[in-house]
């Protein structure tokens, strides 16, 4: 999860602190990045996130590097909102993407967290349009029902141990 792998990274004795700090002093609070403080900080320069991925990329692609190495299971699954965006499927054997429509998207992030409207459209502007990802995958996964998602995740497994571990 590469959401988590960047929490890590921010939080106390997170290996992006130090960097962080020495760029932007004013987002560490308690020895760990402030969210809230490197929102403004990005909010206010256009140029604080391009830094902070220079920063940060390299990190969560180590992270998932040592996470892929050190897995006992014969298939891995990753969780990387910017695969694409980072060219992290160069380094996949298969890519997955799952979709659903903007609304139902919109409608769900919105309702799981405290991320406002506005937030939302920042984060949509930065990756890329789902269609272009989907068409980009190996697979595509529709999320618009529970049951749905499961049988589509199963056949995708049995495919991926056929076509990827015993081809």
């Amino acid at each position: 999860d590469a959401d988590a792998a960047v929490h890590n990274l921010y939080s106390t004795g997170g290996a992006a602190v130090p960097a962080i700090q020495e760029l932007y002093p004013e987002a560490i609070e308690d020895e760990e990045v402030s969210r809230p403080a490197l929102k403004g900080l990005i909010l206010s320069d256009e140029n604080v996130l391009g830094e902070l991925e220079r920063i940060v990329h390299p990190l969560v692609a180590a992270d998932r590097q040592n996470f892929i190495e050190t897995s006992v299971s014969d298939i891995v699954l990753l969780d990387v909102p910017l695969l694409f965006e980072t060219s992290g499927d160069k380094h996949m054997d298969a890519v997955a993407c799952v979709d659903i429509d903007p609304e139902t998207q919109r409608e769900r992030v919105l309702q799981r967290s405290t991320m406002t409207e506005e937030q939302f459209k920042q984060i949509l502007n930065k990756q890329l349009p789902n269609d272009v990802k989907c068409s980009q995958s190996d697979f595509v996964i529709r999320t618009d029902n529970l049951d749905h998602t499961k049988e589509q995740v199963a056949n995708i497994i049995e495919l991926i141990r056929k076509d990827y571990i015993n081809a």
